[in-house]
């Protein structure tokens, strides 16, 4: 008896995931069903621009005085930035900076906040 209701659990156990696989039915191309942020990040994405947030990107500082602060593109009012005051060193210096409000690093650089359009 537990030897017939044993193959009746396990034909029933298999047959959905069976069904699964033989369905002829793909999904569409992402753009499609994608709304919002994330369709225009695959939009941008797919006209050459692999990180448009700039969240990868290395900016090279400048003069870094008052008068003259390194530029950091933002689309929003605050952004978190990393300085790395000495070419050899090993820590990064994180500070926040606010739209309006240039911030001086440990180091004495000087970063302000430029808007950016969104993406």
């Amino acid at each position: 008896m537990a030897f017939i209701w044993m193959n009746i659990a396990k034909r029933f156990a298999f047959r959905s995931t069976g069904r699964n696989f033989s369905s002829k039915v793909t999904l569409g191309d992402p753009i499609e069903h994608a709304t919002g942020l994330e369709k225009r990040e695959l939009l941008a994405k797919l006209a050459g621009n692999d990180d448009p947030f700039d969240a990868n990107k290395v900016f090279k500082r400048g003069a870094g005085t008052k008068a003259q602060p390194n530029e950091i593109p933002s689309a929003f009012d605050a952004r978190l930035v990393g300085c790395v005051c000495e070419e050899g060193s090993t820590s990064i210096n994180w500070m926040w900076l606010h739209k309006g409000e240039p911030k001086r690093c440990e180091c004495g650089n000087w970063f302000t906040l430029v808007h950016k359009a969104p993406v």
